[in-house]
């Protein structure tokens, strides 16, 4: 079977509309818009529109020992999923660092995990590398593409998903209420706005039968949205991306609040629980996520990357930037959690005021008030 690097373009790129190229350069994997990004963001929004989550890299686990190996694996929970269940899990190093994050869909038969583009290939190597003697089968999976939405799927699109008379597969994103076990960092569920609205869904299918399912939901009165505005939702909901976020280097589950979803912080070991849990009990992040507003002239946006400076020293990365149509162009950047909160930044001919995602205090929901021992401590 053809690796994740041997795709095809999306058979989306060839639908009326779709724009995925740049001034007729750099060409892209799924359409960036389809003629109107901000129509289509507000659409995408608001339940009404699928985009092409065909980039994402899909990986098959399968064997009666896959829900508990993954689980020692993981940071999630896994080995009681059933049959329909979804959940989110990270691969950490042994420093604690993320490695890699999916999504994870379990159907029965076999446990589907859905990888950010770029990152499927090394979900495989690594899970092959810990095989070990158990009843276990990974296998990349480039056959199979996706569409995703914020809320459900119509049953004409499951249907035309469907092959074999199989059930359709379709994962329900966690994010942004906080999963049994997990924890978040300063901004409670009630006041998220990844939390406001539908959580999002993904449907699984072959990747030949995408154009179909897509026509299906065109028919049943949804419109498609191209990857630009599904990245402007994404970035107003504050949901990290392994590609972005989780890319910055030595970066930490908890400077991401992905403590929210993908971690759990009573289960068994797993490489990297230490650092996750020392943190969560006697520390702080060093660093956490904040979400950027941006003011300057109208032109290009500064790209991802691009250092954030304070009072002329660099104290942070810029990890994602868009134009929202309803917000103008706002980011997600990863800072020095001694940042003052009403400072100015500076980003080259930007200025950015930002608004709290994780907690510059740097305590959990679940962090004891002060750290264990102090009080012994001051006695001696």
């Amino acid at each position: 079977m053809a690796d994740f690097d041997d795709r095809p373009q999306s058979p989306l790129c060839g639908f009326e509309g779709a724009v995925f190229s740049l001034d007729g350069g750099e060409s892209f994997p799924v359409p960036l818009h389809y003629g109107n990004p901000g129509v289509e963001e507000r659409a995408l929004k608001d339940g009404e529109a699928v985009t092409d989550f065909s980039d994402r890299e899909i990986v098959q686990v399968s064997g009666p020992d896959r829900l508990s190996w993954l689980e020692s694996l993981s940071t999630q929970r896994l080995a009681d999923m059933s049959a329909g269940d979804s959940s989110e899990l990270l691969i950490l190093s042994p420093q604690g660092h993320v490695e890699n994050q999916a999504g994870i869909y379990e159907d029965g038969e076999s446990a589907w995990l859905m990888c950010d583009s770029g990152y499927g290939q090394a979900m495989v190597d690594f899970l092959n590398s810990m095989r070990f003697m158990l009843r276990v089968e990974v296998q990349a999976r480039p056959d199979i593409a996706a569409l995703a939405l914020y809320g459900d799927f119509p049953s004409e699109a499951t249907q035309a998903a469907a092959s074999g008379g199989e059930q359709a597969r379709i994962w329900r994103d966690p994010w942004a209420h906080t999963a049994e076990g997990g924890a978040y960092y300063g901004i409670e569920d009630s006041k998220h706005p990844g939390c406001k609205g539908t959580p999002m869904q993904v449907l699984l299918c072959q990747r030949d039968r995408l154009a179909d399912v897509a026509v299906a939901c065109i028919s049943a009165g949804y419109r498609l949205a191209g990857s630009l505005p599904a990245e402007a939702v994404r970035v107003r909901r504050w949901r990290p991306r392994m590609s972005l976020e989780g890319a910055l280097p030595s970066a930490l589950p908890h400077e991401l609040d992905w403590l929210r979803t993908a971690v759990h912080l009573h289960k068994g070991c797993y490489r990297g629980q230490e650092t996750v849990a020392k943190i969560v009990n006697l520390g702080r992040p060093p660093r956490r996520l904040a979400y950027l507003y941006l003011e300057g002239e109208f032109g290009d946006l500064p790209p991802v990357g691009s250092d954030v400076v304070w009072d002329g020293r660099v104290c942070g990365q810029l990890t994602s930037v868009v134009r929202s149509t309803d917000e103008g162009a706002v980011a997600l950047a990863v800072l020095r959690r001694a940042v003052p909160l009403d400072t100015l930044l500076d980003l080259g001919e930007y200025r950015a005021t930002q608004k709290e995602i994780v907690s510059c205090e740097g305590k959990s929901s679940v962090s004891p008030e002060s750290r264990p021992g102090a009080e012994l401590r001051s006695r001696l």
